[in-house]
């Protein structure tokens, strides 16, 4: 974005909004300045509504040469509810992008494991599709994807398209069920017995809520991954996004400067890590 600040946001304006599900929209977002974002998967923007405020969102779209990109935004809070009630053609801020991002390139020849568990499906969808469009610079792809029950799904069409495809696997589940449901029902690491992997050669990106980290780690533990094999993001400490705020302090580690994506491996001894 072209701001001459970093505390000063750019203009952009909404292009489309469509509805995920009763909590969650899409918004495909162009920079008024017509450059592209320039962010790479696993990085955020700060998104203001002015006379509102600004909060911290993963930007889900996959790097491109276009201006625009997406966000999907859950309504949680003044500034997500005030984002809801804007149409398109409003205009908003944007600050970014920031943070540290997935290992894209480290990571090329590997094979790749992702784990989602419900809105963390909107930072690992920009890195998915990533990998999907250099679909043979990796090796097999595992999808595993949680929410809560069927409504909670986010993208379902897209996720239909996964499980279409033959070059890699794709496995989800819900909490709790209902009469329409006929896939897996319970936690997202009833998932991991359902298949094998080669530890030596597999990467799992993973990104949930908190209670997903502890039991999805040991799990993929179980499975024979070192530490250093998991990848993990903690975008939902984060709040200024400059470090100023100390909002994401996890110890001596400010979240929005060194994260949100870190090697599981070089965090795992923070005590507010996983909480």
């Amino acid at each position: 974005m072209g701001s001459p600040s970093p505390y000063l946001p750019g203009l952009a304006t909404i292009m489309k909004i469509e509805e995920q599900t009763a909590m969650e929209k899409l918004f495909m977002v162009r920079p008024n300045d017509g450059k592209p974002l320039g962010h790479k998967p696993g990085q955020f923007v700060e998104v203001s509504v002015f006379g509102v405020g600004e909060c911290p969102i993963s930007v889900s779209s996959a790097p491109n040469k276009k201006a625009d990109f997406e966000i999907c935004v859950r309504r949680a809070g003044n500034v997500t509810n005030a984002l809801h009630n804007l149409k398109a053609g409003d205009v908003i801020g944007i600050r970014g992008p920031y943070g540290t991002h997935f290992p894209a390139e480290d990571l090329r020849g590997k094979d790749l494991l992702f784990v989602a568990g419900g809105l963390g499906i909107v930072p690992l969808r920009s890195f998915i599709n990533y990998v999907l469009e250099r679909r043979k610079d990796y090796g097999r792809i595992i999808v595993l994807f949680g929410a809560r029950t069927p409504a909670d799904r986010l993208f379902k069409a897209e996720l239909a398209s996964l499980a279409r495809r033959p070059d890699l696997e794709y496995l989800e589940t819900v909490d709790v069920g209902d009469a329409s449901w006929k896939g897996n029902v319970g936690v997202i690491t009833t998932l991991f017995p359902k298949f094998a992997i080669d530890p030596k050669k597999t990467y799992a990106v993973m990104v949930g809520p908190p209670v997903m980290y502890r039991f999805a780690i040991a799990a993929a533990r179980a499975k024979g991954l070192a530490d250093d094999h998991i990848i993990v993001s903690f975008e939902r400490k984060m709040k200024c996004g400059l470090g100023k705020c100390g909002h994401c302090q996890m110890g001596p580690v400010y979240v929005c400067q060194e994260g949100p994506v870190f090697n599981f491996a070089a965090i795992k001894n923070l005590e507010e890590a996983l909480s």
